[in-house]
């Protein structure tokens, strides 16, 4: 485990959480460039074929610092990384930086994650995504339809992009989440822990981040199946949102009067 630090008078911990479903050809090389920033790497393998797991196993025994979880079966990246992240605070460590298996994050944004987590250890630093022309144009102007929902669920701009899988979460508040109600089992899952944890009052940071559609890249999301669930999701929150609005406009309220005064 990473030495911890104290950051604002919260221990500083902090790991890498990676699920992986197939993804044999780009984990290894994602593991090292986080290995190389000093992070500890915890892996949840989400029932991957055999060729995966063999390079998982090689993999784990290399390198000390580098856990390994294995779910039973395929249970979708919700499921995994919900997994994960009890493991890891289980584990004794304070903070978890979400990240893919398939190299579409810049490893090299990491420091700046941690530091920007380091400044403020109870917020959530969200990756707000830079993309270049190897990103599906279906899948860019979607995510525009989910941005305005989830402005909608919290009264607020303070997700940037609430779809992004390159952020570092605060252990203690995302489990607590977690225990009071599960978060969804597959891609609905990193809108509605965010969603949850501003509701929480969990504070938000948001970083600009390279990510790209790597050539030939196995991308797990389902158009149709998946769009479902989303939409699914948003009619669940807005519902949700409707009885936490006057504390969430009061926030909103509150942090007006804070900016003013100063």
């Amino acid at each position: 485990m990473m030495a911890s630090a104290t950051a604002g008078g919260v221990a500083f911990a902090p790991c890498a959480l990676i699920p992986i479903y197939n993804h044999k050809d780009t984990i290894v090389r994602t593991v090292a460039d986080l290995r190389a920033h000093g992070l500890p790497v915890l892996i949840v393998d989400d029932g991957s074929d055999a060729a995966t797991r063999e390079v998982l196993d090689t993999l784990v025994q290399a390198q000390p610092d580098v856990r390994l979880l294995r779910l039973p079966c395929n249970q979708g990246k919700g499921r995994a990384l919900s997994a994960g992240l009890v493991a890891a605070h289980q584990a004794g460590f304070s903070h978890a930086l979400q990240i893919d298996a398939d190299g579409q994050h810049d490893v090299n944004d990491v420091p700046r994650f941690l530091a920007e987590s380091a400044a403020d250890p109870k917020a959530m630093v969200c990756g707000r995504p830079i993309y270049d022309d190897s990103v599906p144009r279906g899948r860019l102007y979607g995510r525009y339809i989910t941005h305005f929902f989830v402005w909608l669920e919290t009264l607020s701009m303070e997700i940037h992009d609430s779809m992004c899988g390159f952020r570092l979460y605060p252990l203690a508040a995302t489990c607590a989440e977690l225990a009071r109600k599960p978060f969804p089992a597959r891609m609905d899952f990193d809108t509605e822990v965010a969603v949850r944890l501003v509701w929480r009052g969990v504070p938000v940071r948001n970083l600009p981040t390279r990510v790209i559609y790597p050539e030939n890249g196995l991308s797990h999301f389902r158009m149709w199946h998946d769009n479902v669930r989303i939409s699914a999701m948003h009619t669940r929150l807005l519902i949700g949102m409707l009885p936490r609005a006057p504390r969430l406009l009061w926030r909103r309220l509150r942090g007006a009067e804070v900016v003013c005064a100063h």
